[in-house]
């Protein structure tokens, strides 16, 4: 059977899939969030897919009509980046401060696997929701911040508790929820309050960063 493909075309193709292939290793990137059954840690190619659900489920929260499927996209595509810089735990000081630089660099070498159009249009996806610079890059935002906050509620403190994380930090990490989704922030601000009542998430003590 002939190759219905001119050579262009089987380039195209060959790069297509060798970017397939390539982020099936997202799957293997763990992050500090718990399964909400506590039986293992969940990885970045789960928490994008719970997260691209959350959108569109909770579109109706964003303060503006929004682009549903572009927000779905940039959830699928923010963590790509970590397959070659790894999963920076949000409360880790020293590990943010190379943050930039390491995913910036994975982002040049991921999407450049792709034809050019392909790149391009995914990498413009990556920095709009890296600088939050849309209404429905802050909504992605949100989504992001919400969903570890559920999974630590329902594993009752889970990495908070192992990390000793204290509720200013906590609050600080949700507020562009705030901002990008408003009509949760209140349901936030509770979940925060009875994860403190419950002994899930610590209180700040004066010199204690958690």
């Amino acid at each position: 059977m002939s190759n219905p493909l001119n050579d262009q075309s089987q380039t195209r193709l060959a790069q297509q899939i060798q970017f397939i292939v390539e982020i099936d290793k997202l799957k293997g990137i763990l992050r500090q969030t718990l399964l909400t059954d506590c039986s293992r840690r969940e990885n970045s190619a789960e928490h994008s897919w719970h997260i691209a659900f959350m959108a569109i489920l909770l579109a109706e929260y964003a303060p503006v009509p929004i682009d549903v499927l572009r927000v779905v996209k940039m959830l699928l595509i923010h963590d790509l980046v970590e397959i070659d810089a790894g999963d920076t735990f949000c409360y880790d000081l020293q590990q943010n401060q190379s943050k930039v630089e390491r995913e910036t660099q994975a982002a040049d070498r991921l999407f450049g696997l792709l034809p050019a159009n392909q790149g391009a249009e995914l990498r413009s996806l990556w920095e709009e929701f890296e600088a939050q610079s849309t209404p429905e890059a802050q909504f992605a935002a949100s989504l992001d911040r919400l969903q570890p906050m559920l999974n630590n509620y329902h594993t009752e403190g889970g990495t908070w508790k192992l990390h000793g994380i204290t509720r200013d930090r906590v609050l600080q990490r949700a507020t562009p929820i705030a901002a990008g989704a408003p009509p949760l922030w209140d349901f936030v601000q509770q979940l925060i309050d009875d994860s403190v009542a419950a002994g899930y998430l610590g209180e700040w003590v004066m010199g204690n960063r958690g």
